[in-house]
């Protein structure tokens, strides 16, 4: 156990003939009392220091813990919404992929469609054109032919024949 100040005071040295000088020694020993107390009070106040220190230390320790663990964790979130993030991308882009294959079938389906009908109108527009083609030709050969006079001879029979059918009606 080590002094304390109030041991230093309170030792007694035994007395011999030659020995030191009392008043010397006594002022001695109090100078080394104060400067032990103020040794102690030094080392009482690093102790409390150390103390404080190690607290400190004890909680920045655990703030360091904390927040490497909260490090980790936002990491792995970040990893997670990273790869969801990933996952939800493909699914759109297969969606859009489909989308665009499904858009552009229906393109060619209707496509296919509109050539078939303009095929189609195609054909009969060349019909129509024959047809025309041949009426205007027979109307060119009538109006070219002499038969204009055959035509109204048969006309006039037409009229006188529907005359007498109308008078033997009567």
């Amino acid at each position: 156990m080590p002094l304390t100040p109030l041991d230093i005071h309170n030792k007694e040295f035994s007395r011999r003939i030659r020995g030191y000088d009392e008043d010397e020694v006594n002022e001695f020993l109090d100078q080394v009392i104060k400067d032990y107390e103020i040794v102690i009070r030094e080392n009482k106040e690093l102790h409390n220091q150390l103390l404080a220190m190690q607290e400190k230390l004890d909680h920045f320790a655990n703030i360091e813990e904390t927040l490497s663990k909260t490090i980790i964790v936002a990491q792995e979130a970040a990893d997670e919404v990273k790869n969801n993030a990933k996952k939800e991308a493909q699914l759109i882009v297969k969606e859009a992929e489909k989308n665009a294959d499904r858009i552009v079938n229906e393109s060619l389906a209707k496509s296919r469609k509109i050539a078939m009908e303009v095929e189609e109108l195609k054909k009969q527009a060349s019909i129509y054109r024959a047809r025309f083609r041949t009426l205007v030709e027979a109307q060119l050969d009538l109006l070219s032919s002499d038969s204009w006079d055959a035509l109204e001879t048969r006309e006039r029979e037409r009229t006188v024949d529907k005359g007498q059918e109308v008078q033997e009606l009567y």
